[in-house]
């Protein structure tokens, strides 16, 4: 089966899950409206009901950008938020990334040109070129075990080097082949790789960044959750 090519620029959905990033939100939504200037696009914050005002913030930009905010009425995982996103998005790519600046909105236009020759374009810390700002070795440990114990347990990542990214780039009518198995859960990309089945994957080097500001999200119930994923997907396949 071979990849459709997309005819010129397509339009893009930028999915941005988020829960507590009012001190970010502002500055990532100018950055991608600068990189994305040359496409017809829509940013999408699907919000985890922020106790900091983030969906507020957000909402406030949508009068001089292209923006539409979900709010969702509880801290219901990210897993879900980048379903809800994608059910809601109207574009022919879909594009997802975190709302902390860790993830480099420039790289955007790389990765949306290149669907055109790859159904999931992933921006990849593991391949040439790629790496990781300002980690402890504990979290990169933690990050290199998480990759590792992936591509051994669930087949369709054994390929990629990255399977466990944030920050992509698909085709829609690929997304749309996917239903969450852990709609808690926080690495939907797993998710993806295994019941989407893309035909083709590609890898796009990019440096993890520091956070812009804000606490990380990292915490053992996120370990857990993941590890909930990969016992459900390895163990009962569904």
């Amino acid at each position: 089966m071979e990849c459709t090519v997309t005819q010129g620029k397509p339009r893009v959905s930028v999915i941005l899950p988020t829960y507590n990033e009012r001190e970010n939100i502002v500055k990532l939504v100018e950055m991608l409206a600068e990189y994305l200037s040359n496409y017809e696009y829509e940013i999408i914050v699907v919000d985890d009901n922020s106790p900091d005002g983030t969906a507020e913030v957000a909402e406030k930009l949508s009068s001089k950008y292209p923006l539409v905010v979900i709010k969702r009425p509880r801290k219901m995982g990210l897993t879900s938020a980048i379903y809800d996103g994608v059910k809601s998005s109207s574009g022919d790519v879909v594009v997802v990334m975190d709302a902390d600046l860790q993830h480099p909105p420039s790289l955007v236009p790389v990765l949306v040109s290149k669907t055109s020759e790859c159904d999931i374009v992933i921006a990849s810390r593991y391949v040439k070129g790629g790496g990781i700002e300002k980690w402890s070795f504990t979290r990169r440990v933690i990050s290199a075990g998480a990759v590792l114990i992936t591509r051994l347990l669930v087949a369709e990542c054994r390929a990629v080097k990255d399977p466990v990214s944030g920050f992509f780039a698909a085709r829609r009518e690929v997304l749309l082949r996917w239903k969450p198995v852990v709609p808690e859960g926080y690495k939907a990309l797993v998710e993806i790789l295994k019941y989407a089945k893309p035909t083709r994957v590609c890898e796009v080097p990019y440096v993890f960044r520091s956070r812009g500001r804000g606490r990380s999200k990292l915490s053992s119930g996120v370990i857990f959750s993941y590890i909930k994923l990969l016992l459900k997907l390895a163990i009962t396949g569904s």
